[in-house]
């Protein structure tokens, strides 16, 4: 029986990577400096990127090169670096092709309960995170969790899953992370838990033309707050310049400041696991 570790429980590690994929020059200048960084990242790195970004403000915005586009960037970012490599899945029939290609295949935090889908990432037998809906509570992820290990149960694979905190919606447009939910979802799932320092600081509708804004000052604080509070490992979403990206540039932490705060949530995480 085969065991993929992509979520190290006594490792703290980061998922990390542009929003959505763009061109192979920007793809691989994000993913080279991930790779550089990884020496300093007990867990190590995770390449991130969405081939399709089903679920935009608005129908018009930017959704990305879609899945077979998609796959084939990934393919070649992981060929380059050697990284392993995580994209969102949306339906079920993704998650095959997908699989094929990628390490882990994420849920998003809108389809955490979508059954189907968590049984198709499931059956793949990869890795999976699935991200905690919104509108959650900590506890009501154990849910997700078991129909993602009952598919895997038919496999003779063996694979992680992992549960993502990324905020709860309080009042309109905003969200408020609970730091008690770290615990909370460990001890109920039984899992990693990672925090998603970037999309927490989401502003959903808030930006211009109504797309997402986001208030990015707030990434260093809650990152360092989510690693004392006891989470396992990380997840943001970087880019060279956020500001002209294509998807959730408010909410992204530029790539030239990622690894002073990834080392400073190193060492706290060294001193609490101590």
């Amino acid at each position: 029986m085969t065991v993929a570790s992509h979520f190290p429980r006594n490792a703290i590690f980061l998922i990390a990577g542009p929003c959505v994929l763009e061109s192979d020059a920007l793809n691989l200048r994000v993913a080279e400096h991930l790779a550089r960084l990884a020496e300093s990242v007990p867990g190590g790195i995770i390449y991130k990127a969405s081939f399709d970004k089903a679920n935009r403000s608005n129908a018009g915005a930017h959704r990305g090169p879609g899945i077979d586009a998609g796959l084939a960037a990934l393919d070649r970012v992981r060929a380059a670096t050697g990284l392993p490599i995580l994209t969102d899945v949306h339906l079920p029939e993704q998650c095959g092709p997908a699989a094929d290609v990628v390490d882990v295949l994420q849920i998003p935090a809108f389809l955490c309960r979508q059954t189907d889908l968590l049984i198709a990432a499931g059956e793949t037998g990869k890795a999976v995170n699935v991200k905690k809906g919104q509108w959650m509570r900590p506890e009501g992820m154990r849910g997700a969790v078991t129909k993602v290990r009952d598919a895997r149960a038919k496999t003779n694979v063996v694979s992680d899953v992992a549960v993502t905190e990324r905020g709860s919606f309080f009042g309109y447009g905003d969200l408020v992370v609970d730091m008690r939910s770290f615990a909370r979802m460990r001890e109920a799932c039984d899992a990693p838990v990672i925090f998603d320092a970037t999309h927490s600081v989401q502003r959903p509708g808030e930006g211009a033309g109504g797309a997402s804004g986001g208030a990015r000052e707030y990434i260093p604080s809650l990152t360092l707050a989510a690693v004392a509070a006891g989470a396992d490992g990380l997840f943001m979403e970087t880019h060279p310049d956020p500001d002209n990206a294509p998807s959730d540039g408010p909410n992204m932490i530029p790539l030239e400041q990622l690894d002073d705060l990834i080392k400073r949530a190193v060492d706290i995480w060294d001193r609490v696991s101590r």
